[in-house]
């Protein structure tokens, strides 16, 4: 938590607001007008008082009470309309503002590296995404106009007094100005734990977000008692924070609202004192009345502001961090072009030493050296934990190697832009993922340009249109949130479908059969060798039934490459793969 966060931090907010200077330029200018209106009120009625009560005659009086019972309507009907438009061209900034806020987040999000999301949690990003954004668009859509206006209207109502009543006005606004230095302390105070209950906030979000993620696994260890409690304290940490934060700020306004009224009740008594002794009329005390008022509603407003410019604060910060960090993987400034090959991808990894960010200490590849031929058929296993998967994320660059380089069709992979290289990759992973669509969309999700047509080829390849068609929509059936209304195999034949329907030129299959039964596994693999056809393809394996066929079988113990050839010449071996083989067979 960064203590020292103000209201300057707010600045941030700058190249949002930037597009829209027009807008901000005519909202300004309603502003001042209903300012100027609702500071123009005490003039008229002063007038009224002086001018249109103390006539000769009744009829003069009429006609005079006529004419400045007009001028005050007038001046109504200007604070009316200029307030309106104040009103909707600031409401207008804080939803555009808050929109563009959070699409530039979201999309910068996307692209940050899974190293991102090892040390942040999602449900802490989608509570900067939702609550953050939300607090910067009340300020923008209310507070700061809010703030704007009562300060025009304060500075305009003190400098009329001033002007009015010299010295009495004198001696009130140097007891305004010792306000100043404890409102400044409680300021200070309320900023603090702004940003602490926004955090706090968060936390309960990620919370709830992990779990609900998992309610399967939740309730079949009957957790849900545990996770509702292990709830219940983030969010009470959360309310006890927002106490403090709302004890303190409530402290700030009584405190300024008291001490000013103190100071303004004062110089009204001064003033009363004055018209008993006859040095002003009654008009310029009705004025000075007006004005008085104005002058406490404003810095009782300010105060508010003051409140929700502290938070807002925090908010924009918390934001803007998220837009600040940078991702370690980037697409190269002057990257080499790339042409996607008819007959699959040739790959070569050149003595490969990688560490996790979050494990510097335990090497995930040591020294690792493999030669894919375009179309050939490999083979990755080993024990889990060994590096296999680490291989895919090295090679579709989610991360970058410490030691060594990936070349693609002889081209470094750093040297080809994230979008050309993972153009050329189809993944199908273990945990198949299923968006909230249809089964056409997230088929389609792996060229958004396909026909239906397509879609249903690549279904149908990979033995998925029989229970699409069965389904009570067919195609068009909503499979639920993350695929909740399909089966584990079904799920699994989507996401095969969607790589198909890619057609890149180098497959990467992670225990793609995993999830499926035998009658569907044989389905799906003679679909997938077919698909397989004229592209170079990675498998990672742990059921070794399914890879005896592979071009190359590569052996992965502790992050080193042990073992490499076909399944007849590494069961002659007698090493690890054969003692692996001889468990599986044999059981």
């Amino acid at each position: 938590m960064n203590s020292k966060s103000s209201p300057k931090s707010l600045s941030g907010l700058l190249p949002f607001l930037q597009p829209y200077r027009l807008r901000i330029g005519l909202a300004i200018v309603f502003l001042v007008l209903a300012a100027a209106a609702t500071l123009a009120f005490p003039l008229a009625l002063r007038s009224l008082i002086d001018g249109g009560l103390t006539q000769a005659s009744s009829g003069e009086r009429m006609l005079a009470m006529r004419q400045h019972f007009g001028a005050l309507f007038g001046v109504a009907v200007a604070l009316g309309v200029f307030s309106a438009a104040r009103f909707y061209m600031v409401s207008w900034l804080g939803e555009r503002v808050s929109a563009d806020l959070r699409n530039a987040v979201y999309a910068h999000v996307l692209q940050q590296s899974p190293e991102f999301f090892e040390t942040t949690q999602t449900g802490e990003v989608l509570s900067r995404l939702s609550n953050d954004t939300t607090l910067v668009q009340t300020v923008v859509g209310s507070s700061l106009s809010m703030g704007l206006r009562n300060l025009v209207m304060g500075l305009g109502a003190l400098g009329i007094l001033v002007w009015t009543n010299p010295l009495v006005m004198a001696q009130v606004v140097l007891v305004l100005l010792l306000i100043v230095v404890p409102a400044v302390g409680f300021g200070r105070r309320v900023r603090k734990l702004s940003r602490a209950s926004q955090d706090r906030a968060a936390d309960s979000s990620a919370v709830a977000a992990e779990v609900l993620n998992a309610i399967p696994v939740v309730q079949s260890y009957t957790a849900e008692q545990r996770e509702t409690d292990r709830f219940k304290q983030a969010t009470e940490a959360a309310f006890d924070v927002a106490t403090r934060r709302s004890r303190a700020r409530s402290g700030l306004v009584a405190f300024i609202i008291i001490a000013t009224s103190a100071a303004l009740l004062w110089g009204l008594y001064q003033g009363t004192q004055a018209v008993m002794m006859g040095r002003i009329s009654a008009g310029h005390l009705g004025q000075t009345v007006i004005y008085v008022i104005i002058l406490a509603g404003a810095f009782a407003v300010l105060g508010e502001v003051y409140g929700d410019l502290l938070r807002a604060a925090g908010a924009t910060e918390r934001l803007m961090e998220l837009l600040a960090s940078q991702s370690s993987i980037s697409s190269p400034s002057n990257p080499t072009p790339v042409h996607m090959p008819q007959a699959g991808s040739a790959i070569e990894f050149k003595n490969i030493t990688f560490h996790y960010p979050s494990r510097p200490k335990q090497a995930a590849l040591t020294d690792f050296s493999l030669v894919v031929a375009a179309g050939q058929t490999v083979a990755l296993v080993g024990p889990s934990g060994a590096g296999k998967s680490t291989v895919f994320q090295l090679l579709l660059r989610f991360y970058d190697a410490q030691r060594g380089r990936i070349l693609l069709d002889g081209v470094p992979t750093g040297d080809l832009t994230l979008a050309d290289l993972r153009q050329h990759i189809g993944i199908v992973p273990q945990d198949a993922v299923i968006f909230s669509s249809s089964a056409l969309d997230n088929i389609r999700y792996g060229r958004p340009d396909a026909s239906d047509e397509e879609v249903k080829a690549a279904a149908k390849a990979a033995f998925a249109d029989a229970f699409i068609t069965a389904l009570p929509e067919g195609y068009n059936t909503f499979l639920g949130e993350r695929g909740v209304r399909l089966s584990g195999g079904q799920r699994q034949r989507i996401a095969i479908a969607r790589a198909i329907l890619k057609n890149p030129p180098l497959l990467l299959l992670d225990e793609a059969t995993s999830a499926l039964d035998a009658e569907s596994e044989r389905m799906v693999q003679a679909a997938l060798e077919s698909a397989m056809q004229g592209r170079t393809t990675l498998v990672i394996a742990h059921r070794l039934a399914t890879v005896q066929k592979a071009d190359q079988i590569v052996v992965i113990d502790q992050g080193q490459l042990v073992e490499q050839g076909t399944h007849a010449e590494l069961m002659k071996l007698g090493g690890i793969y054969a003692g692996l083989a001889a468990l599986q067979f044999n059981a």
